[in-house]
């Protein structure tokens, strides 16, 4: 139950439960060697406390002395009692080679056996041990006393209780204890701090949640059609398969550098911005991302939509040149009728005739001439829209376009659509004209467009071809330029503008 109530806490409330308690326990096993440690210290500080006491007073000339004048009890009882209270240790026993002891702690025990091990302290070596005695469990430093020629004629044994010593232990039981809670609750408070950091980054969400998250949040990022790229400061951080597809990005990091020169400034808030590569046309959007410093970008791909609103457009034309004919005819014919009223029947004709002929013979040179029926109705139409708007376009004669074309029907389109609305906007208005020609030979198909406005200079004209640039509304969204360009590009050819007779804009794409 206890584990279950765990497993549903926030991934913050789980780090934080194994936190603390990873915490109580190092805190909890941290105090317990400290003690342990201090008690290992206290040992160790007895016995050179001990054994130091012994050795001096083995080593003084007035002990042995004793011993072989006789009187050791009289002369070296008073001595042992004075450094034992002024060393606070337990006892100080001088006693000799069979174990007869000359002092001790209790006057009635002199005379008595010393109990303990000797052995070592006989050959000549000083030690300690552990040992029970009259006085209790302690800890002992058993000294030889030596005379003149070496010979072992006493011993001095020191000792301190185990209880004085466990009573110094437990006296730093409080300190340690004190800097152990220190310790846990300094701990506490930047483990609740990290809590809080965590629950605003994880939202408060469990780690099967955010495992859960990951997993759609990938899904959706391989899956979604459009193109999304997250940057931050740090550069990108994010790009899915779609935009690496979109923006011919190769596998592994991408950085900013290898991103159009149109996503390396950072621009949020753009909306349905249209660009145009050399491949695609594409419509991009940025946000950013609040307190966080990111920014999300996506891109979607309006490459064919944007051919079928060139086919579209090339045949809301035609239907435009159509019902205008479709009108002016309607007013020939009632011209035409109200001639036959007034019987002059002849002139009727001419009238009626002249016109249909002018018509059918640009419509027959046109068809003999260009073997793509979408480029000569695109000629035709442009004709009628540019007769409406009272702008004289021709198509000179030596336009000749056979069945072997280097562009598709639709890059026709393309092309020359987009050439002929740009020239018939940009032409004079004072003196409105455009002239097309469209020939193709053995090297190169030629696309010319002349029209008698004053053109662009090389910088504006670049910068049309790059980031559809419009001189119309100034805004960076025009595409027509563009779209020629990236036309032109894909097939290796050159776009290229001279204002020496006009305007003339030339498209030179090779066999």
């Amino acid at each position: 139950m206890v584990a279950d109530r765990l497993w549903r806490w926030s991934l913050a409330g789980q780090a934080i439960a194994l936190q603390i308690l990873v915490i109580t326990l190092i805190v909890v096993a941290g105090s317990g060697l400290a003690l342990l440690d201090a008690r290992q210290d206290g040992d160790a500080a007895a016995e050179a406390q001990v054994l130091g006491i012994a050795t001096s007073l083995a080593d003084s000339p007035s002990t042995a002395q004793a011993i072989i004048d006789g009187d050791a009890t009289a002369t070296l009882q008073p001595v042992t009692e004075l450094v034992r209270r002024h060393t606070d240790i337990a006892f100080i026993t001088i006693m000799a080679p069979d174990r007869t002891r000359y002092t001790h702690t209790d006057p009635s025990q002199i005379g008595g056996r010393y109990l303990g091990n000797i052995e070592p302290a006989l050959h000549g070596e000083s030690f300690t041990e552990v040992y029970t005695g009259t006085l209790g469990p302690s800890i002992r430093a058993v000294v030889p006393v030596h005379d003149a020629d070496g010979r072992v004629i006493g011993l001095v044994a020191a000792g301190i209780l185990q209880q004085s010593l466990a009573e110094r232990w437990r006296q730093q039981w409080s300190v340690i204890a004190a800097v152990g809670a220190g310790a846990l609750a300094v701990s506490l408070v930047g483990v609740w701090g990290i809590r809080r950091r965590l629950l605003r980054q994880t939202r408060g969400l469990r780690p099967d949640e955010l495992r859960v998250m990951y997993d759609h949040h990938d899904a959706i990022l391989h899956a979604v059609s459009e193109g999304l790229i997250v940057l931050d400061r740090n550069g990108v951080v994010l790009v899915n398969d779609e935009a690496r597809r979109l923006l011919a990005l190769g596998p592994g990091p991408v950085s900013v550098a290898d991103l159009p020169e149109f996503l390396q400034a950072a621009d949020p808030g753009v909306r349905d911005e249209l660009h145009v590569t050399d491949e695609r046309v594409l419509v991009v959007n940025r946000a950013r991302v609040p307190d966080s410093g990111s920014e999300v970008v996506t891109v979607r791909d309006r490459t064919e939509l944007q051919g079928a609103l060139g086919e579209l457009s090339s045949l809301q034309v035609l239907a435009d040149s159509l019902r205008a004919q479709a009108h002016e005819s309607a007013n020939k014919l009632h011209t035409v009728i109200t001639m036959v009223e007034m019987g002059r029947p002849a002139e009727a004709v001419a009238v009626a005739t002249r016109e249909l002929e002018l018509s059918q013979r640009l419509v027959d040179r046109l068809s003999e001439a260009v073997s793509e029926p979408a480029l000569v109705a695109l000629l035709l139409g442009k004709t009628a829209q540019a007769d409406e708007r009272g702008i004289a376009l021709s198509v000179t004669e030596d336009t000749q376009l056979p069945a072997d074309v280097a562009l598709t029907g639709q890059e026709l389109v393309t092309v020359l659509g987009n050439l002929i609305d740009n020239a018939m906007d940009a032409c004079d208005r004072d003196d409105p004209w455009v002239e097309v020609t469209v020939t193709q030979d053995a090297d190169a198909l030629r696309i010319i467009v002349a029209d008698s406005g004053t053109g662009m200079d090389a910088d504006e004209f670049t910068r049309a071809q790059r980031r559809g640039y419009s001189t119309k509304t100034g805004d960076g969204h025009g595409l027509g330029l563009a779209l020629v360009a990236q036309v032109v590009h894909r097939h290796g050819g050159t776009l290229s503008t001279d204002a020496g007779y006009g305007s003339v804009v030339s498209v030179v794409i090779g066999r």
